[in-house]
């Protein structure tokens, strides 16, 4: 069984950054899909970006400014968030895939709050 931890969110100004973390715990290989989706009050679950062997995919209104990456030997998924608009609050999910059209686990979320 797998465990998705996640860390590295809060609150942030207006044009700030954040990196999220999110820690997997049993057996994960490289070939997995890893990513973050995001939740705002009201709205539906978005998927931010996810990492594969492959490459990386973005949400446009993320793009440029967020980057994923992730470290293999820890079982690890990274997101780094510069430049935090208002609009980029929500609470951030992360997520293992054992192929690219599955979503196989998530994890608890971590709330990131973008405000002055």
């Amino acid at each position: 069984q797998v465990q998705l931890v996640e860390s590295g969110g809060g609150l942030v100004q207006p044009g700030g950054s954040l990196r999220l973390s999110c820690a997997a715990s049993g057996s994960i290989f490289s070939t997995y899909v890893m990513g973050w989706y995001r939740q705002a009050p009201g709205k539906q679950r978005e998927l931010v970006a996810r990492i594969t062997s492959g490459g990386t995919n973005y949400a446009n209104s993320v793009k440029g400014r967020f980057a994923i990456s992730r470290d293999n030997a820890n079982n690890t998924v990274y997101l780094q968030m510069n430049n935090l608009k208002p609009e980029d609050t929500a609470v951030y999910l992360c997520f293992v895939g054992r192929t690219s059209y599955t979503i196989n686990y998530w994890g608890q979320g971590t709330q990131v709050t973008v405000s002055s």
